[in-house]
């Protein structure tokens, strides 16, 4: 982080004793300042349109009203420059795959460390992206290994190319099935030959390969 660069936040999250925290915590960052709080996505929408715009939002995905999910699509479309870090209880794949397709820059646990906050901060300013080490941990270390950087080219057919963009949506492996008008077996061949030349281990793990290559769009 440049030295003496002001990084502005907005932290979002409906719980106010939690929010006031993570609030308090962020401004004895060195380089990092608090532009406001907001208690839903339709408060951080209000505080955006009055042109009160920071560098990056630090995003609850559960809350009353306009929920995370509605307020990075919302972000993503309107104010695509404005970082978006997720935070959230759950570290269920559906939740952080939906999160990262409609344009989340990272992901992180409420109950990671605040040295850990400030590295994914750091991350999604310097580096685009951020997932938690405990979520990290379920995709193989040479997918969250210097993510910034391109990946070599990596051939695939034309029905893994398609099971992976429907990998991205919220279907599951059956439903995925009947879409490809193919057996279960044969998209689990899809997945299990995707896990292999992809060098990842989980759902996330694709998805996560598939926005990194454009290959869907939020």
């Amino acid at each position: 982080m440049t030295a003496g660069k002001q990084i502005q936040v907005a932290v979002a999250d409906d719980h106010t004793l939690m929010r006031k925290a993570l609030a308090r915590l962020i401004s004895t960052f060195e380089n990092y300042s608090i532009l406001f709080e907001a208690d839903n996505g339709s408060d951080v929408k209000d505080k955006i349109g009055r042109h009160i715009i920071p560098d990056i939002l630090l995003l609850d995905v559960n809350m009353p009203g306009m929920d995370g999910y509605e307020t990075v699509k919302w972000l993503f479309k309107n104010h695509p420059h404005i970082k978006v870090l997720a935070l959230s209880m759950s570290s269920d794949e559906s939740t952080i795959i939906r999160m990262l397709r409609l344009g989340a820059k990272g992901y992180i646990m409420k109950n990671t460390e605040p040295e850990e906050l400030k590295m994914a901060l750091d991350s999604v300013m310097e580096k685009n992206f951020y997932l938690s080490e405990y979520i990290s941990g379920k995709i193989i270390s040479g997918l969250h290994k210097d993510i910034d950087q391109p990946d070599e080219p990596i051939s695939l057919t034309e029905k893994e190319k398609e099971f992976l963009q429907w990998v991205c949506s919220e279907l599951t492996y059956k439903d995925i099935a009947a879409k490809m008008f193919v057996s279960p077996r044969t998209v689990d061949d899809y997945r299990n030959s995707l896990f292999d030349k992809l060098k990842v281990k989980t759902r996330v793990g694709l998805v996560l390969y598939a926005i990194r290559h454009g290959m869907v769009e939020a």
